[in-house]
């Protein structure tokens, strides 16, 4: 039996403590390899794409605004501007931009600085349950903050991602065992903003039936039969408008592997300041680190950073590196586990200490 060793950053020891030496040399050979092909840089076709994107929907957010129905408005801003119709998730559910189109811009910027406020202060006291000293608990707020500066611009307001990934991360944020209302409730919202959401509360359902929640798991599975319900009207109504010149969208699958989660999450944190083939690896040296992350919250964080990079790797295409921010705002506090994770992994590949018992019978 392998005693898990006193934490160095941590306030407990982290989930490498205490690994066999196999299950370490195994973990070790998937980090290596996760390194490796973040150093495979996919091509560069996003940047237009979501500029398009931006602009697209502002452009919808004032049709709306004006009075108009938000697919007959749809349907003439994406012909206008040669954007496909079809399949359905090709156009957004129409919740963001109703409520953008019945504020005013201004109130729709404080309300995405609010929800980030709320984000952060969640996510600042989780932190504190980490890590109980100054410098590690500073360290990670740093990272918190690096995360979470794309998510604060005035001028992406219109940009569903945003939306969606704040209240993502405050919902992973407030959950608790015995608090769990409230964050199915933001996963929904989040749900009916950006559908890539919905992984999120797939990999809670799973984790809720794992941790033999059952009401919990109950009510995460109502909120996703009620998600498909509303998926199902939203297709049903792009169906009546799109028309049969209408352009169909390039299909799934587009096997970049690993290296575009790296890129689109270096690109959408404050990795963007370092080059590329600097900030890639660091943002897949963060999901290690989460991998380690100690406790239930730990355990739920890891694997829905997972899930979504796997997404990413097999389903996404280039264009489309930015499903990264329906994770991103916590997503760099990662880092702040791997002196831990690294120490933990290490000792217990190079731990030779053996105990031989043996009986003597008089």
């Amino acid at each position: 039996m392998i005693r898990p060793r006193p934490p160095l950053w941590l306030s407990s020891p982290s989930r490498f403590a205490g690994l066999r030496p196999v299950s370490a040399l195994v973990l070790l050979l998937l980090a290596l390899a996760l390194l490796l092909s973040a150093w495979i840089r996919p091509v560069d076709d996003a940047g237009a794409r979501g500029q398009g994107d931006l602009g697209l929907y502002g452009a919808v957010v004032d049709g709306v605004r004006r009075g108009d129905d938000y697919y007959g408005v749809v349907a003439t801003e994406f012909r206008a501007a040669g954007y496909p119709l079809r399949p359905f998730t090709a156009v957004r559910l129409p919740t963001l931009s109703v409520v953008q189109a019945a504020l005013p811009d201004s109130v729709s910027v404080v309300l995405l600085v609010l929800i980030a406020a709320a984000a952060g202060l969640v996510w600042t006291r989780r932190i504190g349950e980490w890590f109980d000293r100054g410098p590690p608990r500073i360290a990670a707020l740093f990272l918190l903050a690096g995360g979470m500066v794309a998510f604060v611009q005035p001028s992406l307001v219109q940009f569903h991602e945003l939306w969606a990934g704040l209240l993502v991360a405050w919902s992973l944020g407030v959950r608790r065992t015995d608090r769990w209302v409230e964050a199915v409730a933001l996963a929904l919202c989040a749900m009916l903003i950006r559908e890539t959401a919905a992984l999120y509360a797939i990999v809670m359902l799973v984790a809720a039936l794992v941790e033999r929640q059952r009401r919990e798991a109950l009510a995460w599975g109502a909120i996703l039969l009620l998600f498909v319900a509303i998926l199902s009207l939203h297709a049903r109504a792009i169906a009546m408008v799109a028309g049969p010149l209408d352009t169909t969208a390039a299909a799934w699958g587009g096997w970049h592997g690993p290296a575009l989660f790296a890129s689109g999450m270096a690109r959408s944190t404050a990795l963007t300041l370092l080059p590329w083939w600097l900030g890639a690896p660091l943002a897949m040296v963060a999901l290690i680190g989460w991998a380690a992350a100690p406790g239930a919250l730990g355990a739920r964080t890891a694997a829905v950073f997972g899930a979504f990079a796997l997404m990413i790797a097999i389903f996404a295409r280039t264009d489309g590196f930015h499903w990264v921010l329906v994770v991103a705002p916590a997503y760099l506090v990662g880092m702040a586990f791997l002196p831990d994770a690294s120490r933990d992994l290490v000792r217990t590949l190079l731990d030779r200490r053996r105990v031989r018992v043996q009986r003597i019978t008089r």
